[in-house]
């Protein structure tokens, strides 16, 4: 049973309508501007939030293997003591302490959708098993979707198709939309950017489309990664050969924020210092224009 790192209500940019998303831990891809980078390892995680910590010490003392001390940086762990317990989070006042990774079972999480009911009913909309990436646990996945399916709930699976063919076959039976995350044509740049090439991406991708599944595409655009024209030509002109018929692409501008997230988890925000940029409103308008020449609706957000 993989673990989950959030569980998001009254979503309306993860698919049609007011959605539950329930995001999985785990993800193969290493993307250098990942916003989730709690969402990657498939194990649980400790939080360190330097910001809300007043120096208490509650957390040491309570600390049954003395993983931690206290120092002029804030609160340390011993990642060879910490056993994940969980006691330090617990007794932690001001929330500086979190565990990312909960274990939640079918038949809660089956709950917690049905509570939902009353907007998705009235907006159309449903649930959306989001990542890291879930089609690492198609298991899972699997019996998630037969659940909702059968209390009659709308399903999107927010992937970046990086998963085995039979895997994709076995899922695009079994939900309504597929949300793809399409970060680059181009196979060695999506190497070095992502830490995997994409053809696995892309032929997953042209069997959906073959298989008359109903998909839409997001790109996470971004200045000196993937914003330039030839890139955007090539992605247009590869998703225009597709037998589609929703044509929907939404743009993701880069943004920073996620920072504070890499700061939490202890890790470094692109350590190779690989320059990225916030896409300028010219490269936004000529991303649309590129996109729409190829006949594509094209949004930005969400």
């Amino acid at each position: 049973m993989p673990l989950f790192f959030d569980i998001k209500r009254y979503s309306i940019h993860d698919g049609p309508g007011i959605r539950i998303t329930i995001f999985m831990k785990g993800c193969p891809l290493s993307c250098i501007w990942c916003h989730n980078p709690e969402g990657v390892s498939p194990h649980k995680q400790k939080m360190y939030a330097r910001k809300k910590c007043i120096g208490c010490e509650r957390c040491v003392e309570i600390c049954p293997e003395q993983a931690l001390t206290l120092s002029s940086d804030g609160i340390k762990s011993d990642h060879n003591r910490c056993v994940l317990c969980g006691e330090c989070i617990r007794i932690c006042p001001t929330t500086a302490l979190e565990m990312s990774g909960n274990e939640y079972t079918l038949d809660y999480l089956i709950r917690e959708i049905e509570k939902e009911r009353i907007f998705m009913d009235h907006s159309g909309g449903g649930v959306t098993f989001s990542g890291g990436e879930p089609l690492l646990f198609p298991d899972t996945l699997s019996d998630l979707l037969l659940r909702c399916k059968s209390i009659g709930v709308h399903r999107a699976v927010d992937t970046s198709l990086y998963a085995k063919k039979e895997t994709v076959a076995t899922i695009m039976n079994e939900i309504d939309l597929f949300l793809v995350d399409l970060k680059h044509i181009g196979a060695e740049r999506h190497r070095q950017f992502c830490g995997v090439t994409n053809e696995l991406i892309l032929n997953n991708l042209q069997m959906i489309a073959a298989a008359g599944k109903d998909f839409m595409i997001r790109i996470p655009l971004i200045g000196g990664i993937n914003a330039d024209e030839e890139n955007l030509a090539r992605t247009a002109g590869f998703l225009a050969a597709l037998t589609w018929e929703r044509k929907m692409i939404t743009l993701l501008p880069f943004h920073e924020a996620a920072d504070v997230k890499y700061e939490k988890s202890g890790a470094k925000y692109n350590p190779d210092n690989i320059p990225m940029t916030k896409p300028t409103c010219e490269q936004l308008q000529r991303s649309m224009e590129i996109f729409s020449q190829h006949g594509f609706h094209t949004t930005i957000g969400g």
